[in-house]
């Protein structure tokens, strides 16, 4: 993993560090997802829906103009929580190439943040399906 990427991910575990306990944490991921741009009704269908998650959510992968391996990612879920970990995802993965992509354990950096003992069962498995999206859509793009 490069220094700088290390570095990003340092830095959004040192976010949640400021945060003294689960709620605000939880509060903080329902913000940042929150901040998310709405996705168009167009761009709401069944290729781009996340298999595998209870809540909607619709994940959109985008190739760089200049580089097709770098992927720029978007998403929107129904569920504020949900629509959370798709933020939190997002910022670890888009604009990253394939390589990058590939070296990424979000499992781990949720981990280390404190959330991946906080989530409920159904919750777990919808992030792990959208953690197999990014990874599948960026093998397909290297």
């Amino acid at each position: 993993m490069t220094p700088e990427l290390q570095a990003e991910i340092d830095d959004l575990i040192a976010e949640f560090d400021l945060l003294d306990d689960w709620e605000q944490r939880y509060r903080y991921v329902i913000d940042l997802g929150k901040a998310l741009p709405d996705l168009q009704d167009f761009e709401k269908t069944d290729d781009n829906k996340v298999k595998g998650c209870v809540s909607q959510v619709w994940l959109i992968s985008e190739p760089h103009p200049d580089i097709p391996s770098k992927l720029h990612f978007r998403a929107q879920s129904d569920a504020h929580i949900v629509r959370g970990l798709a933020a939190l995802l997002i910022r670890l993965y888009s604009g990253k190439d394939a390589r990058e992509i590939e070296q990424i354990d979000a499992r781990a950096v949720l981990g280390e943040i404190g959330l991946s003992e906080h989530l409920s069962p159904q919750r777990s498995n919808g992030l792990n399906s959208m953690i197999s999206r990014i990874k599948a859509d960026a093998a397909s793009a290297s």
